[in-house]
């Protein structure tokens, strides 16, 4: 059995690929002494092996391995046809988590830091017809201070808000096979008004380049350019124009021809704004109605079983009223936001940030490639409609953040992608940023409503530390209010579990309550305070499910509902006070 059969680019795509997924050897490696033993070798011997796309700790691996693992190694025979050989062969990742060198048949094809993005190496040169042999061999320390990990727990078993380590591949690894002229990036930018989309695309080669539109299957906008090379400028007037809206993808599909080349594609019309304090989408005024999906599960940690295990956490966030997710400290895998995007889903793209020494200048070095490696895979995505490439910036041993890391970040996400917005660093502490969002996680309604009835009546925002409860005091002195949009971006996050076995073991914030009804009197009670607010244009609630210790989900871990997702529905969907 091989899991995740489906195409893992679907915004890219061609019909001549190979999916590498299933067993593969599979060794562990602390001293990380294997190169010196020629496990990059075609000819070495693994001694064990293991289910990719799934990382060794998780149960679908088959290794199971829940301890720290500084390097491990992976092998794969592939046989290739010659016409096969005959054309471009490309080696794709999904995600190797967090430095790994690749090697074909025994040499040295590339290698990649960053533990969470796709890339690709032209590995032509280095196969032949018949059994080729794939080596991967890959790095991580979630202890390092110069790499970052998200949720990853850098203790031996997890606790709190952090979670089982991920290592190694993680995500599909597959083959492409492309004409020797071929495209090699497509970027898109739309203009809903007036129907326009516009193209721009990277080829390798010169051929006819042609771009045809489909909508619901009938041809709505053509270009073409001849004897095209290098980077081309396309622009399609559409002849039909279908807007991208909440709950509803309404996509259209693309056919991009260079030459002999073939890529399946789509795009989404839309228009987003913040003014005047608003989120402006497509022309009225909409509130943000968010959960905090960590992107766990509990078979596959990082990586979710099926496909249909993706759409399945879009359609239960949904079915409780939400309209969009913070996809929190972590980069989520392009089939997930393949589902927003056809499910018309709102999407807030970040960064797994935690871990990295913000405190350091040379920390930039660390975000900087894979965050900009990031905006160019999932810019191209209509729900995706903000980044946020860190999120609550703590001191680091005694040490205040480096702040021109901070702004050199946001300016670079503006530079390359000014369509959007960017939150330099969710919750705290603001540097240079569009938005100015706000973590609270106060479990009294009334207390929580007054402080940001303050926003309203006297255009103030309290400002609160949380977590420790005992650092609680104004952030005045780090960040300064300049009047920008607001959303409280993390709150309630209210523990409860109604297995009681579970409560002694479980973590949330604040008190835990002690049966339903307080539950949804303390979940409506912050909801309405936020909804009921003029000022806010949004609020993101922690969180969609339980992860493993972290007891505060509307759904548990294994995905079922612990309140009735109707009535969590009539309380976040009614019409908020800042919406048209």
């Amino acid at each position: 059995m091989i899991f995740r059969p489906e195409h893992p680019k679907p915004q890219f795509q061609r019909e001549n690929w190979l999916n590498l997924n299933g067993v593969w050897g599979f060794e562990i490696d602390n001293a990380r002494s294997g190169d010196a033993r020629g496990l990059q070798n075609a000819d070495a011997v693994l001694s064990g092996s293991i289910q990719v796309p799934f990382c060794p700790e998780s149960k679908l691996s088959g290794v199971e391995h829940k301890d720290f693992m500084l390097g491990v190694w992976y092998q794969k025979k592939v046989c290739l046809s010659e016409a096969q050989c005959n054309q471009r062969v490309v080696l794709h990742f999904g995600a190797v988590d967090y430095e790994c060198d690749v090697f074909v048949n025994g040499k040295t094809v590339g290698s990649h830091k960053g533990g969470f993005v796709s890339f690709s190496f032209d590995i032509t040169s280095q196969v032949v017809p018949g059994e080729n042999v794939i080596t991967v061999y890959a790095r991580d320390d979630v202890r390092d201070g110069r790499i970052p990990r998200g949720k990853q727990c850098i203790d031996y078993a997890s606790r709190g808000c952090y979670y089982t380590r991920t290592t190694g591949i993680w995500q599909t690894v597959w083959l492409e096979f492309t004409p020797k002229t071929y495209i090699k990036s497509v970027k898109y930018d739309t203009n809903a008004q007036a129907g326009i989309l516009t193209v721009t695309a990277e080829l390798a080669g010169r051929e006819n380049l042609s771009i045809e539109a489909f909508y619901e299957g009938r041809a709505v906008g053509f270009a073409l350019a001849e004897n095209a090379g290098g980077e081309v400028v396309l622009t399609l007037p559409l002849s039909e124009i279908h807007l991208w809206e909440l709950g509803a993808g309404r996509l259209y599909d693309l056919q991009l021809k260079f030459g002999e080349d073939c890529v399946s594609s789509y795009f989404g019309l839309r228009t987003i704004c913040m003014e005047d304090g608003k989120f402006i989408f497509n022309g009225r005024s909409v509130f943000q109605r968010l959960i905090l999906d960590q992107g766990f599960y509990p078979e596959g940690v990082y990586t979710a079983p099926t496909d249909a295990d993706l759409a399945k956490d879009i359609r239960m966030a949904m079915d409780m009223g939400f309209n969009g997710a913070r996809a929190h400290e972590k980069i989520f895998e392009e089939r997930w936001l393949y589902h927003a995007d056809k499910m018309g889903y709102l999407v807030w793209g970040e960064y797994p940030s935690w871990g990295l020494d913000h405190s350091r200048p040379e920390s930039i070095y660390s975000i900087l490639p894979e965050w900009m490696e990031e905006i160019a895979r999932d810019r191209n995505h209509p729900s995706i409609i903000g980044w946020c490439p860190f999120n609550e910036t703590w001191d680091k041993k005694n040490h205040p953040q480096y702040d021109d890391v901070i702004r050199q970040i946001y300016r670079v996400t503006k530079a390359i992608d000014p369509s959007r917005p960017c939150i330099d660093t969710s919750g705290f502490f603001h540097v240079e940023t569009d938005i100015y969002d706000i973590h609270d996680y106060e479990q009294d309604p009334e207390e929580f409503k007054r402080r940001y009835d303050l926003l309203m009546t006297e255009n103030k925002l309290y400002e609160v530390f949380d977590p420790p409860q005992s650092h609680r005091g104004r952030f005045e002195f780090r960040q300064t209010y300049g009047g920008e949009p607001v959303f409280c971006s993390e709150y309630g996050g209210i523990r409860w579990s109604a297995e009681e076995n579970d409560k002694s073991k479980s973590w949330g914030y604040g008190n835990a309550v002690r049966s339903e009804e307080e539950f949804k009197a303390r979940f409506k009670g912050l909801t309405d305070a936020l909804l009921d607010n003029d000022k806010m244009f949004g609020l993101c609630y922690t969180q969609l499910t339980d992860v493993e210790q972290e007891q505060n989900g509307l759904y548990t871990y294994d995905r079922m509902p612990k309140f009735d997702p109707a009535w969590v529905r009539s309380v976040v969907a009614r019409k908020a006070a800042i919406e048209d």
